[in-house]
């Protein structure tokens, strides 16, 4: 069974090398597909450089930008391997990481196998995590860093290839920095560990480090084009419906960051009507209230919560059939307040 990785890099050029610097120490050879999706830095010369090396590499470019959901579609149709695992070009791979994702597959047929995404905060003030070139508007900071402090702060290609224990050790939990993407990623790692049979586990979906039969996704159509942010979700929510299954592993990529905060679901809202129009569930129109209520400061009230996605199932069970985002939403506070409201009279009436 063949296995490709397909990458999607924008303006990444020095993280792009250092990640597929990692996918060049492998214990299980991939073909490596990278779509440079309209990059105006030094991206191109890192993929070549990369392909001369001994990479099997398969390089797509862009003149424009694309997006991320056509880039991502256009490495899936380059690429030959039998399963696709999708990756980031500023994300590193373990040494284990392609043989853990096909391990799966060979157990079972129909998987979409998601991967325990760690990130490296020490690489968010650097343009190069290599050789700790500063990122714009960074260079005081890193003029402030002591000889040691930058030292354990780089990310170099001679620790990927020999010493990839140290990375380990300064990767923590989750795609980015914070309290809500660490509790984020405990939950969908927990759901899909433990709830096997919950039927919103496509919400535990990733971004990079997510991997899939290439027939089934190219069946399916790829990531919806109007879409570029919760793509990933989007797409295993259809092939969920169609019978496919989210399965963990504990295949680890690391996420060298780049800015101090996240891209918030909650916040870059662009992704929300468009797919809704697609699936309009009252589970969809629930998923930002799951959210918010694992926010570190959620702005719903206590009972109006949603603590896991089983929990996200149980509620949106008793909403379908409402039509619209606004109308489930409020049907879900009403009912949660009129909850809160008569245990609050049931404990005033026993005391």
């Amino acid at each position: 069974m063949k296995i490709s990785v397909v990458i999607r890099s924008k303006d990444e050029a020095d993280r792009l090398r250092l990640t597929l610097a990692s996918l060049a120490r492998q214990s299980t050879p991939a073909e490596v597909v990278v779509v440079n999706d309209g990059s105006s830095d030094h991206t191109a010369e890192v993929m070549a450089e990369a392909a001369a090396n001994g990479l099997d590499l398969v390089g797509v470019h862009h003149s424009a930008p694309a997006g991320r959901s056509a880039a991502a579609n256009a490495g899936a149709t380059s690429a030959t391997g039998d399963i696709l695992i999708f990756l980031d070009g500023d994300t590193l791979a373990e040494p284990d990481f392609v043989a853990k994702h096909l391990a799966q597959h060979c157990v079972r047929d129909g998987l979409i196998v998601r991967g325990e995404t760690y990130h490296l905060r020490c690489t968010r003030v650097f343009l190069d995590p290599e050789t700790g070139t500063p990122k714009p508007g960074e260079e005081d900071r890193v003029a402030r860093m002591s000889a040691n402090e930058r030292a354990r702060a780089l990310v170099t290609r001679d620790q990927i290839r020999g010493a990839f224990a140290e990375i380990d050790r300064r990767a923590q939990p989750g795609i980015y920095p914070g309290f809500g993407p660490r509790k984020l990623f405990d939950l969908e790692m927990a759901a899909l560990r433990e709830n096997r049979d919950c039927s919103v586990l496509w919400a535990a979906a990733s971004g990079a480090n997510q991997s899939l039969a290439r027939s089934a996704f190219l069946e399916a159509g790829g990531f919806h084009p109007r879409i570029s942010i919760n793509e990933h979700r989007e797409l295993a929510l259809r092939l969920c419906r169609s019978g496919l299954r989210m399965a963990p592993t504990d295949a680890r990529s690391y996420h060298m960051t780049h800015r101090s905060g996240w891209r918030d679901p909650l916040e870059d809202l662009e992704w929300e009507a468009v797919f809704y129009d697609a699936h309009p569930e009252a589970v969809v129109a629930l998923l930002p209230l799951f959210w918010q209520s694992i926010s570190d400061h959620s702005p719903l009230p206590a009972e109006a919560r949603i603590m896991s996605l089983p929990e996200l199932a149980q509620q949106a069970a008793r909403y379908e059939g409402l039509q619209g985002r606004d109308t489930v939403r409020a049907a879900h506070l009403a009912a949660s307040a009129a909850n809160g409201q008569s245990s609050a009279g049931a404990r005033a009436s026993a005391a």
